[in-house]
């Protein structure tokens, strides 16, 4: 025999949940809410019971009553061609949105790089609208962080932008990976190889995570006992055009490099497909490292060596942080700094 599920006509109420579960209307309440303060025995029965009858709880009665939206946003301060096109962005939302899926939470994404889109997200972030906001890719000094603190809002960086480098200018609340570390990483393993020539393609100076790489590469060829020339650095903007043109710049002002660090994979990218066209073989003559170890440092040909940061963990961090704020639970750390590692393949 079939078993059909019945729907009220109406719109189901909390009560109408209640008596389909058998349990008190506050059981209710409270796995809606999210609340851990149920038995898995009731909780089981309520959403049975949800499910049954098709009840959406209704998001403006719950605010009235919680003082909260159950929204975050994540703010990028990127175009949408590279939060959509990039590696890295893809990693992070995934491990963003996992982590929201064990709240009551829902997420929503907005674009904030040109002066319009800049306007329009600082008009919406408000506690009317999210009860939390998640900041990536941060540039400069970058007034937002401060004008959400100001507004109340809890507040969580990935990443931080070059101007709050300084211990005394760091946010309470960030999650970041070691990438000057990192990049010692990847810049002694290409002497250890016996490199003797090694240039870096750098990120831009205006975020934080192109400003601790190169800060990574300098302090390992100084610690190499050698000293850092001009004519070994190029700069990107992390993208593959960027690292191409950058490897380019680097071939004509130190054509005797033997190796390079690239402070991303797509930059990496870029670099290998420039040594193609110009005969250097890599590894033979050109090592090539890179940074991220996203899908496409596999796929590269030859696959790029690589300096692994845990992108995904970086977005579940900074969800704990932030719901953490929210519920104003104090977090045991709030300045969260990831280890990475290297990944050796046939690049270097």
């Amino acid at each position: 025999m079939t078993t059909q599920r019945t729907r009220s006509l109406g719109r189901p109420t909390l009560d109408a949940v209640a008596a389909r579960a058998g349990v008190g209307r506050g059981t209710v309440s409270r796995v809606v809410n999210g609340s851990p303060q149920v038995s898995p025995e009731a909780r089981a029965a309520v959403q049975q019971a949800i499910e049954e009858l098709g009840y959406v709880p209704n998001r403006a009665a719950r605010a009235l009553v919680t003082q909260r939206t159950d929204s975050v946003a994540l703010v990028v301060s990127e175009s949408g061609e590279r939060v959509f096109g990039e590696p890295f962005f893809a990693a992070i939302v995934r491990g963003i949105s996992s982590a929201l899926l064990a709240t009551p939470m829902q997420l929503w994404l907005a674009m904030a790089q040109s002066p319009a889109e800049r306007e329009r997200v600082e008009h919406h972030l408000t506690s009317q609208h999210v009860d939390g906001v998640l900041l990536l890719s941060l540039h400069d000094d970058d007034p937002l962080p401060g004008l959400l603190e100001r507004r109340g809002l809890p507040t969580v960086l990935g990443g931080l932008p070059a101007g709050m480098l300084r211990p005394g200018a760091q946010p309470p609340y960030f999650v970041d990976v070691d990438n000057a570390g990192g990049a010692r990483q990847g810049v002694e393993y290409l002497f250890q190889r016996g490199r003797r020539r090694v240039a870096t393609i750098a990120g831009p100076q205006d975020m934080g995570v192109g400003v601790t790489r190169l800060t990574g590469y300098l302090d390992a060829v100084r610690a190499a006992g050698r000293q850092p020339t001009d004519d070994l650095v190029a700069y990107g903007d992390f993208s593959q055009d960027s690292g191409a043109a950058a490897m380019r710049r680097l071939l004509s002002s130190a054509p005797d490099l033997d190796a390079v660090f690239v402070a991303s994979d797509l930059m990496a990218i870029g670099a290998l497909r420039v040594l193609r066209e110009v005969g250097r073989r890599v590894p033979d003559d050109v090592a090539v490292v890179g940074f991220d170890d996203t899908p496409v440092a596999g796929q590269a040909e030859p696959p790029l060596t690589t300096v692994f940061q845990p992108i995904e963990e970086m977005g579940r961090e900074m969800v704990r942080l932030l719901v953490s704020r929210i519920r104003r639970d104090e977090p045991s750390h709030p300045q969260l700094l990831l280890p990475t590692r290297m990944v050796p393949r046939a690049s270097a």
